[in-house]
């Protein structure tokens, strides 16, 4: 046996694979549909990570359980310094774990919120730092299909990363994804009208994210998801009468170039242009030195507040009261059942068990699963259906909720001809450099 700690009277073996008790459990920071997140500390390295547990029985009860699998398998496959990295995925009998990077400095909602105003030099720095993030999960043919400031996390020193893969697909270079998914406030025109869309639509959801921030409103509206649709489709890119006195021209004119309807005319997307390098160029981004950003060189221009010291966190706090009310059942280390039979198992669990694999980056060599990623529904109940769109109470729509519904595009070529399915563009779409290989970390 390797290396052994004594935690609640039980040995733990981290040479064997990783489980629960190799972490000690702090506390909750965030809560999702199926489960929490909190921080955790690997007991032997004494780093601290992000633990997101999800309930299986919640997530069976939901349909999501492909969608956690899709989730798990993407992480599995990136490794970007803007990015929330997975760094182990394992599982016990009532929860499947993601451990994944640790944010400590809050989501760009909560800064928003509390601020009511980000300055420009702040937005131009996360800006640049997600950009660089998107080129590499394109490289990746990946799409993340759900930008906005809620999936935005900065790190205790200031940096911006990318979270939350519920949605995220791989495309496919043949075919166009058809299925609406993402936050409608945030969908691109060719999500909402079902004509057919690939990567292209993250720079027009990072536009519409670079808008808010800078001026605290969002530039299209409705209390509908329908006029939602209709504002996203047809109404003018307009700016408030004071953004000339929160943002240069350069700013908006970034802005303007992501929030272009016409893919092949969109900043990063030109039919004719060059892709990433076009952001790099951009006159708003003169003073970024990129290659000292993509090595975090680089000092953001905003610094949250000292998360590690909790002086004044940067999350809802509220989060623990839940297991502290008992309201719901804590989390504790418990072993698992030995020697289960899968045979036995009901469909949904077997499908867990079997497809939620363990993963140690530590150990494992980053693998990509493309073509054979699925992608898959969140919910949903047949090919072709409407969206299932939040609503509060007063009936109106909830632009920030994550939506989904079940798409065909992106699985193998030769599986989609052999279904039968045309294989159409409506015009030639840009193509982002060639997929990068991911070496182990």
């Amino acid at each position: 046996m390797g290396n052994v700690c004594c935690c609640f009277s039980e040995p733990v073996d981290f040479e064997g694979e990783v489980n629960l008790y190799h972490f000690d459990l702090h506390r909750a920071v965030g809560k999702g549909a199926f489960g929490k997140v909190r921080v955790v500390e690997h007991k032997r390295t004494k780093k601290l990570y992000a633990l997101k547990y999800i309930d299986k029985s919640r997530c069976i009860k939901q349909k999501a359980v492909a969608n956690i699998i899709q989730e798990r398998r993407l992480l599995e496959e990136i490794d970007h310094p803007f990015i929330v990295n997975l760094r182990y995925a394992f599982q016990d009998d009532e929860n499947c774990f993601f451990v994944l990077d640790l944010m400590l400095g809050g989501d760009l909602r909560f800064h928003l919120e509390r601020k009511g105003q980000i300055q420009e030099d702040v937005v131009r720095f996360w800006m640049a730092e997600l950009s660089s993030a998107l080129e590499y999960l394109h490289q990746q043919r990946i799409i993340h299909r759900d930008i906005k400031p809620d999936n935005i996390l900065l790190d205790a020193m200031g940096h911006a990363h990318l979270t939350d893969f519920n949605v995220a697909v791989h495309y496919s270079e043949r075919r166009l994804h058809h299925s609406v998914a993402g936050s409608m406030a945030y969908m691109a025109p060719e999500v909402v009208s079902r004509k057919g869309y690939s990567w292209s639509v993250d720079w027009w959801s990072l536009g519409v994210t670079a808008y808010e921030l800078l001026f605290h409103k969002r530039p299209f509206d409705g209390r509908t998801a329908e006029l939602m649709r209709n504002s996203i489709l047809s109404d003018p890119i307009k700016f408030p009468e004071s953004a000339s006195s929160k943002c240069s021209d350069t700013g908006i004119s970034f802005v303007k170039s992501l929030l272009d309807r016409n893919v092949s005319s969109r900043l990063g997307c030109r039919s004719n242009g060059r892709g990433m390098e076009d952001i790099r160029r951009h006159p708003w981004f003169s003073s970024i030195e990129w290659d000292a950003l993509e090595n975090k060189d680089s000092q953001p221009a905003f610094v949250p507040d000292d998360g590690i010291k909790m002086k004044q966190a940067n999350f809802d706090v509220s989060h623990e009261l839940d297991e502290f009310l008992m309201v719901e059942k804590p989390l504790t280390h418990t072993k698992r059942k030995a020697n289960a039979d899968l045979d036995k198992l009901r469909p949904e669990l077997r499908q867990l068990e079997e497809q939620f694999t363990v993963y140690d980056f530590s150990r494992s060599k980053r693998l990509s699963y493309y073509p054979h990623n699925q992608p898959i529904a969140v919910g949903t109940d047949s090919e072709g259906s409407d969206p299932t769109v939040g609503h509060s109470t007063t009936n109106t729509l909830i632009p920030t909720a994550t939506i989904a519904e079940r798409s065909l595009a992106g699985t193998p070529v030769l599986d989609s001809i052999a279904r039968g399915h045309s294989i159409s563009m409506s015009r030639p779409m840009p193509q982002p450099p060639p997929p990068i290989h991911v070496s182990g970390s």
